[in-house]
Formats: C-alpha cells, sequence, structure tokens
C-alpha cells in the first residue's frame, strides 16, 4: 500500500533550544508520537511520513559567541558541524519508523522555518501536515513567533498543531 495510496504526513522537525541537549525538541518528539499513536497506529503501510528539517542561518553566521573563526577552514567546520546536527536530528525519526514499520523520507533545509515549511508543503504536496507547538503565550510570541500558527494560515493542506504537554515545559517556556 506504500506510494501513490500511502497517506503521506509531513512533520516539521527541529533540534532542542534547551543547551546541552542535542536531541529533537520537545514538540517534535510530541508531534511524532502523537501522529504515530493518534493517526498512523497499526496500520504501518498505510502511512508514509516526511520529515523535514529547517535549518535557521544565523544573521551574522556566529552561532556560538564563545567561539574564534579565524579562517575560511573555521567557517567550513561550522557549516560541517550545523549540517551534522541535523542529520543526527533526521536519524532519530527516521530510525524510529523503521523500528516500527512506517515507510518514511527524511531532508534538510535552510531558511526561515515556516517559510520554508509551507513552500514545501506547496511542492511535496503532503495530504497532513503535522507540527509541534510550545503553547506560548501572546506576549512570548510576539517576541518569539510561532511556526505553527503561520503553517495554519498558509501551508495549502490541513495543519495539525500539537502543544506539548504541562509536564513536559522546560524551566524556560520559551525553550523547547
Amino acid at each position: 500500500m506504500e506510494g501513490a495510496e500511502a497517506t503521506r504526513i509531513m512533520i516539521g522537525v527541529n533540534e532542542s533550544t534547551i543547551k546541552g541537549y542535542p536531541h529533537a525538541s520537545i514538540s517534535s518528539r510530541g508531534a511524532f508520537d502523537w501522529a504515530l499513536q493518534k493517526i498512523v497506529r497499526s496500520n504501518t503501510s498505510g502511512f508514509k511520513l516526511l520529515f523535514l528539517h529547517v535549518q535557521v542561518p544565523d544573521e551574522d553566521g556566529f552561532d556560538d559567541m564563545d567561539s574564534l573563526y579565524a579562517s575560511p577552514q573555521d567557517f567550513k567546520n561550522m557549516k560541517y558541524r550545523d549540517r551534522t546536527r541535523g542529520l543526527h536530528l533526521l536519524e532519530y525519526f527516521v530510525n524510529r519508523c523503521h523500528e516500527i514499520g512506517v515507510a518514511c523520507e527524511a531532508w534538510i533545509k535552510m531558511g526561515d522555518p515556516k517559510e520554508v515549511i509551507c513552500h514545501e508543503v506547496k511542492r511535496v504536496q503532503p495530504d497532513l501536515l503535522v507540527v509541534g507547538s510550545r503553547g506560548l503565550g501572546p506576549f512570548q510570541r510576539v517576541f518569539v513567533g510561532t511556526v505553527s500558527e503561520f503553517c495554519q494560515k498558509h501551508a495549502e493542506c490541513p495543519v495539525i498543531s500539537i502543544k506539548r504537554r504541562a509536564d513536559e515545559t522546560p524551566q524556560d517556556p520559551v525553550d523547547d
């Protein structure tokens, strides 16, 4: 049933912003787990999960304030490190899918997450987009922005936004 007949679910995933926590964000894991539990369930052959990770380029190119970049090789190393982290993130989701027998694809794009996700939805045309949400209040959204709200308004497919559970909220709710 895989292929044209399978229901294709795109899931936007990102790394955790919690310092010293190089894993999938709480919201990404929540969106993935929710899709598995509530949509895929035991029908693993009826679905294909599409994982999109958008890496945000740092405006000034210096995403680590303690680092010193003194040569072109330093910048190559930084780009390689960022790409490696993105691949490590996607590997988590792909491995989980293979463990339970769900077909999947995963890729990395660069740019503004909300814009890139909507562009990729238009290009790939999934049946459904699932994104995690940190559940920020109105004051926090003004400063941080919200990818999930933008996608709900602009994506050209149905969008489900999954809030993280209250017991998963870090000390600083902006963290994920």
